[in-house]
């Protein structure tokens, strides 16, 4: 015997009156959830999409043609995965990915992986069921298992903040290395004798600027453990607290390097609460040029990095890959610049 909704169906398909009503009912979803799936489908779950798609076929709400569409179209969204959304660094990149991508009519997804390789695979993992054209990621130390799955749901990757220079995974960015032995440079040219490094964070791209930061210093012959690395998040506050830390150590320490901006601030703080003059008994360098940087009292010496146009780039590589269009370059280095301030 069959059921009211199976003849309501029929009715509806004999008279010629499919609604997107007769769709969700037989897909099990919800009228908007049917609309959403036409019009933006990296937004509907997997299963529900395949269901709505067995649905429209069945009742013939739209031509076979349109249906396939519906399962097998460009979705028109990019997964981006960063660190963290709270630091401007990364903020900055995704005003550049937008600007990017509005410029070709695409959409995005955004995950903060909390500098979490095992989260940035989770998240990988629950956006592709939304079947995104491809992802913007952060760093090339992906998990092989991760470069496996993307390979094996056919979704393109570029990788940002960093450069590839032996070839592999597309990515744009700059040496981190490099940067880190150029502030590094800078110190001993100063005169500096007894530099240390503050690194928080602990993530790959704070490691490598660490260890052109030790590679200049060898090459001087000074010493390179002066130093305090903590994997807790790098902040003002901590800053503070680091200065103390490498003071404690290694008192004739007369300059330090802290691998991000908001740690430089906070060790300036700490200057001038214990009345330490800077540069005078202690010099101090950042990373990344931060908006207030050039205006703290000292402005602060710091490596000066292409955030929005890392981000506007990758995206723009993104799409010329999505494309099918040739890419002269799978790494793309975008450079850093020094600033020199009074800090230093």
């Amino acid at each position: 015997m069959n059921s009211p909704e199976i003849k309501q169906q029929r009715h509806s398909r004999a008279s010629g009156r499919v609604t997107i009503v007769d769709v969700a009912r037989l897909a099990r979803v919800s009228p908007m959830t049917v609309s959403r799936a036409l019009k933006t489908p990296a937004l509907v779950q997997l299963e529900a999409r395949e269901r709505i798609t067995a649905a429209i076929k069945q009742l013939g709400y739209v031509p076979n043609q349109a249906a396939s569409t519906l399962a097998s179209a460009k979705s028109q969204v990019i997964g981006v995965i960063v660190p963290s959304l709270s630091n401007s660094v990364f903020v900055e990149t995704l005003t550049g990915i937008r600007d990017s991508l509005n410029q070709h009519g695409y959409k995005f997804l955004i995950g903060e992986s909390g500098y979490s390789s095992d989260k940035e695979s989770q998240l990988i993992s629950t956006y592709l069921a939304h079947a995104p054209d491809g992802f913007l990621l952060s760093g090339i130390e992906q998990q092989d298992a991760l470069c496996e799955q993307l390979a094996a749901h056919n979704v393109p990757a570029v990788r940002m903040f960093d450069i590839n220079p032996q070839g592999g995974e597309i990515a744009v960015g700059f040496s981190h290395e490099e940067a880190g032995y150029s502030i590094a440079r800078h110190l001993i040219e100063r005169g500096y004798r007894h530099p240390g490094f503050l690194g928080a964070q602990l993530d790959p791209r704070m490691m490598k600027r660490r260890h052109g930061y030790r590679r200049a210093l060898a090459e001087a012959g000074l010493a390179t453990d002066i130093e305090v690395l903590t994997p807790a998040p790098s902040t003002v506050e901590l800053g503070t607290r680091m200065l103390g830390q490498i003071l404690q150590q290694t008192p004739q320490c007369d300059a330090v390097f802290c691998c991000n901006d908001d740690l430089a601030l906070g060790v300036l703080f700490e200057c001038q609460r214990r009345g330490l003059s800077v540069p005078g008994q202690m010099a101090i360098a950042g990373f990344n040029d931060l908006p207030w940087s050039a205006y703290a009292n000292p402005g602060i010496t710091t490596i000066v990095t292409p955030r929005y146009d890392i981000g506007f780039t990758a995206a723009q590589l993104l799409i010329k890959i999505l494309r099918r269009e040739a890419v002269e370059k799978t790494s793309v280095d975008l450079g850093f610049r020094l600033a020199i301030r009074a800090s230093t």
